[in-house]
């Protein structure tokens, strides 16, 4: 199956990950020279990418937020779980997964992929079914950090199962009163963070399988921060807590 990637640095990153054959690069006619073009036009010659000029109009049928560039790519390639693990092998460094329980907005998904690319997890799970997946917007939200990361889909019971057989701790994030405040939750080694879905938070079967759950402090008159940024939050301080243990 093929798809259009729209937007600039998301068209970039796909070429400069190589892991999607790309087929056609559709640039709008008139643009202006910029470098960040010229790196496009590079990659996708060097991958025998189709260049094609087309009128502004053909590309506002793909997104309207298309930036003078569409790419037309294979579906996303998604990850085995034991990709991620090895990952973590080859980097030699204690597991950093995050998993996201039926997230359903694409800029919270994407935001969270570009968070997890950048303090480096070795994979992202998502489930099976009820949720986001790797869709053009989302690539898009990210900045094309999804081309950058292991995503996995999978059962997501099965796979904090394996994790914990892998000898990772399980923590949810939560703001509920049973969760423990994150002065008080290491962070520094493996670790599978769990996000919940934008309103409710966590399944009740994903929430019986953290080890604990973490809640972040809040000092302001809102209750709560949305999915995306408690996420990045909370990724930021597994990943500096690993940094100081390191």
């Amino acid at each position: 199956m093929k798809e259009f990637i729209y937007s600039r640095n998301a068209v970039y990153e796909t070429l400069r990950a190589r892991r999607r054959q790309a087929f056609s690069l559709l640039l709008a006619d008139g643009l202006k020279p910029t470098e960040r073009l010229a790196q496009i036009r590079r990659l996708a010659l060097e991958q025998k990418c189709r260049l094609e000029q087309v009128p502004r109009a053909r590309l506002e049928k793909i997104h309207p937020n298309h930036q003078g560039v569409a790419l037309e790519v294979a579906a996303y390639p998604y990850a085995d779980l034991a990709d991620i693990f090895e990952l973590a092998e080859q980097r030699r460094e204690p597991l950093f997964v995050l998993l996201l329980d039926t997230l359903n907005d694409p800029q919270n998904f994407g935001a969270l992929l570009r968070t997890a690319e950048a303090v480096g997890v070795h994979g992202v799970i998502i489930p099976l079914a009820r949720t986001v997946e790797v869709t053009p917007a989302v690539v898009n939200a990210s900045s094309g950090a999804s081309e950058h990361l292991l995503v996995t889909q999978a059962n997501l019971h099965q796979a904090i199962s394996e994790l914990k057989n892998a000898g990772a701790w399980i923590v949810g994030l939560e703001g509920g009163r049973q969760a423990t405040g994150v002065e008080k939750v290491r962070l520094d080694g493996a670790l599978g963070l769990v996000v919940g879905s934008e309103g409710e938070g966590m399944r009740p079967l994903t929430v019986k399988s953290c080890d604990i759950l973490l809640s972040l402090p809040m000092r302001g008159q809102i209750e709560s921060l949305n999915a995306a940024v408690a996420g990045s939050v909370a990724l930021y301080l597994a990943s500096l807590a690993r940094s100081n243990h390191g």
